[in-house]
């Protein structure tokens, strides 16, 4: 019953956001907004929530795969400019994490809360895999990622426009490098380049994350002292 209720509810929240066309008409805004009090109107418990939408969940993986394809058509483009791309990536990535670190060192922020934040500008799995290896917690990690996809899905485009950012290369690289997979998708309904090179900068930057957020977390570690 529950997956219908999702699917009805996600393209109702698909065809508000078309008739009204603002970024704020987000289609994950309006589902969390409609699907959210009626869980707790029902009282339906989350694991039970989850239980019934599982086949949902499990089409996240191929959904991910197949924005491999804009991708795959823009190879000529990312192979000429691989060296701005991990630049992009690498600066993007560290100044997340050194933000956050940083930031909640000096808020005297709870050591299991810098390790969820640290992974808060990647794809969810990977967040929460990282988050869990530093001892934090995965459901914190969990919504760090998806309020800071939201922001960059409502919020990057208007930007761009306001200061003139054209170029598929910029606009795609910094929403992969912030916004994970849900700017992403917003990049795929906009313009096939930006969502290319968002995809990848999701991937590299996904990488980079795994790879270095231990050396941050230990730096919080040693502010903290």
């Amino acid at each position: 019953m529950w997956m219908l209720v999702s699917i009805v509810v996600f393209f109702f929240a698909r065809w508000l956001s078309r008739k009204c066309n603002t970024p704020l008409m987000n289609p994950l805004l309006i589902s969390i907004s409609i699907l959210i009090p009626l869980l707790t109107y029902f009282k339906v418990p989350f694991d039970t929530y989850y239980a019934e939408n599982e086949w949902l969940s499990f089409m996240l993986q191929p959904a991910v795969v197949a924005l491999a394809y804009p991708l795959y058509e823009q190879l000529p483009q990312i192979r000429a400019n691989w060296r701005i791309v991990m630049l992009a990536c690498g600066v993007g990535s560290l100044m997340s994490m050194l933000s956050s670190t940083l930031i909640a060192v000096g808020l005297q922020t709870d050591l299991s809360l810098i390790a969820s934040l640290l992974g808060k500008s990647v794809t969810t799995p990977i967040a929460m895999e990282v988050s869990r290896n530093l001892g934090g917690e995965p459901a914190i990690a969990a919504i760090l990622v998806l309020l800071v996809g939201l922001f960059g899905a409502i919020l990057a485009y208007p930007i761009y426009n306001m200061l003139n950012i054209t170029h598929p290369i910029a606009r795609g690289l910094t929403m992969g490098t912030v916004s994970h997979a849900l700017g992403t998708a917003t990049c795929a309904e906009k313009n096939g380049e930006d969502a290319a090179f968002s995809s990848l900068a999701l991937v590299l930057c996904g990488v980079i994350t795994s790879i270095l957020a231990p050396s941050f977390f230990a730096i919080a570690l040693w502010l903290s002292a």
